[in-house]
Formats: structure tokens, sequence, C-alpha cells
């Protein structure tokens, strides 16, 4: 009788996930950026496997909402977007929503590497055949190349460009101010499309606009893959460790009811399942045995970061795109 016992309950066990706890069907929003969209859909269905079959936590159900970073940062603060988890393409769209107090503070120390599993950087997409001959960021001064960019006011991505080229100019001509401005000022004169995100430049660029893309490397690598033939991916001598960071919105989760899903949902980019699709979708993993397998999708390229050029992204951020700061100035003395 006890063995018969015995079995039984081990069937069970297996039905039930053996012994782990099960729960009702769940909701998780996650609020993105729009060039995650692909990498997102992919790892959603990976995770729905992982929390559904491999934990048997029951069913789970993910929502996508994707945008322009600092837009979808304003909407989740003002109620729009009711999101579980963010997982945007600048810090200070985190912080923004951690100071509208839906994120406690400390949200860079709860996952590793600074709560991003992974990473991009900046580089060229340009017309095949490099027709302009562009190396660096000093050719984008010329005025004979055309560029596509988004816009710093309203693209995450957009900032991440910005900075690159500052910090360019700023070593090239040791810290003097004033050359930097001239620097970004002819940079910025150069600009024939400046959409207000990510993808929409890209498209712009697509539709023929420009001599130049200035783009996350993950949008030039997925752009290069889908039009061969039409474009090179340049690798200019200096870019930015720009970060992919992610947070639970401690608010939301804990009328949700979500607290664990959440958790677990950004947990699992750091899995090496996780790891492997964000390098699969052109971003860098935090894993270097899979950045290493990857290796031929990455250039090598002088990297440095915000805190090391800029003190913080808060401060990046009122100095140069705050109302009336330095990107304010160099856009109106450019039109």
């Amino acid at each position: 009788m006890k063995k018969t016992l015995a079995a039984i309950c081990a069937v069970g066990l297996l039905i039930s996930g053996c012994g782990a706890p099960t729960t009702g069907k769940q909701e998780l929003l996650n609020v993105s950026s729009e060039p995650t969209r692909e990498f997102y859909a992919e790892y959603n269905e990976r995770f729905k496997l992982h929390w559904e079959h491999e934990l048997w936590r029951g069913e789970v159900t993910i929502n996508q909402s994707h945008g322009a970073s600092s837009k979808q940062a304003d909407a989740v603060i003002d109620g729009t977007l009711q999101a579980d988890v963010v997982t945007l393409t600048i810090p200070y769209d985190v912080t923004k929503i951690k100071n509208a107090g839906l994120i406690r503070g400390g949200w860079r120390l709860e996952f590793p590497h600074r709560s991003t599993p992974c990473y991009s950087t900046i580089v060229f997409l340009v017309r095949a055949g490099n027709p302009k001959e562009i190396h660096d960021w000093n050719d984008l001064t010329r005025p004979d190349v055309q560029i596509v960019t988004p816009n710093p006011k309203t693209s995450g991505g957009a900032r991440w460009n910005y900075l690159t080229a500052w910090e360019y100019a700023r070593r090239t001509f040791d810290g003097e101010e004033a050359q930097i401005i001239d620097f970004m000022r002819a940079i910025y004169k150069n600009v024939v499309a400046m959409d207000d995100g990510v993808r929409g430049s890209r498209v712009s660029f697509q539709r023929g606009k420009g001599d130049v893309l200035i783009a996350w490397e993950s949008e030039a690598l997925s752009y290069k893959e889908d039009h061969p033939k039409e474009c090179e991916i340049v690798t200019p001598s200096l870019s930015i460790v720009a970060e992919l960071p992610v947070a639970i919105v401690d608010k939301v989760v804990l009328e949700h009811g979500t607290q664990e899903l959440a958790m677990e949902y950004l947990n699992y980019l750091y899995s090496p399942a996780g790891q492997e699709i964000a390098a699969k979708n052109y971003y860098r993993p935090q894993d270097k045995e899979i950045l290493f397998k990857y290796r031929r999708l990455f250039q090598p390229v002088e990297l440095f970061t915000i805190d090391d050029a800029f003190g913080s992204w808060v401060k990046a951020y009122n100095d140069h795109f705050a109302d009336g700061a330095m990107f304010d100035k160099i856009s109106r003395e450019v039109k």
C-alpha cells in the first residue's frame, strides 16, 4: 500500500511541477523602448516556456509597449502605461520614474551589472561603398555629409549619439568648450532628418535620406542583415557603453500582485538563454562566454561610460538635455 501511495504521489508531483508552487493566470506589462521590440518578442516566448513549463507557475501573458524611451517613461509616470517592469534605453528615464515615487531607491543594485543585462554602442551606417568616406566622428562635421539621427529631446538613443560625439570632441580639443561646441554645431547643422525615436530614424535612412545614420550597433546590424547590399557599418575610433537598464515598477507590482513574476522576468535576462537571445538580436551580452561566441558580430572599439565622461546620467541630462541646456543652445544656433 505504501508503495502504491508513493507512486501516486510521484505522478502527482510530476503533474504539478515537482511540488513547485503554482499560480493562476497572470499578466505582466513590459514598457520598453522601440529598438528592443524584436529582442523582447523573442525573449517573451522563451520566458513563457520557462515560467509555465520549467517553473510550473501557471499561465502567463507578457504584454509589450514600445516607443521613444523618454516618452515611455513619461507614460509610466502619468499612469497611462501601468508597467510592471521597464526596460528602457537610458538609466535617466528609469531614475525619472523612481523620482516620481514608482520605483524604490537602489534600483541599480537590484540586478547584476548595475541592472543592465546587455548593452549596445554607437556606430555609423553608411551607403554601400561608403561614397562619402566616413570613418570617424570628425567626418560628420564636413559640409558635404548629410546626417540622420533621432532627437535627443525625445529619444534615449539620440542622447547616447550626442554624448559620444561630445566626448570625442572633448578628447580631441583637450576640453576646450568653445571648440567642442563648434564641433557639435557642425554635426547638427548637417542633420537632415531628426525623428522622435531610433526606429523612425532608421526608416528615414531606409527611404534615402542622408549619407550616414548615427545608430545603435544593434540597429545597424539588424538593418545590414535586411539590406546587405545597400549599406556598410563603420565603427568609429571611440564609442560609448549604451546601457539597456531594467527595473521593477514597485508601486505597480504591489497593486497587481506580480512581484515574483516581475522579479523572475528580469532575472531570467541574465540566464544563458536570455543572454543568447540578446546576442542573437545584436545586443552585447554581459556573459563573457556568450559574448565570445558571438564575437564576429561585435567589432572591437574603445568604449567609455557615462560616469567616466560625465559623472552621472543626472548630471549629463541637466547639462545637456534639460530645457535651456546645451543641446537647446546648439539647436537654436544651427537653425
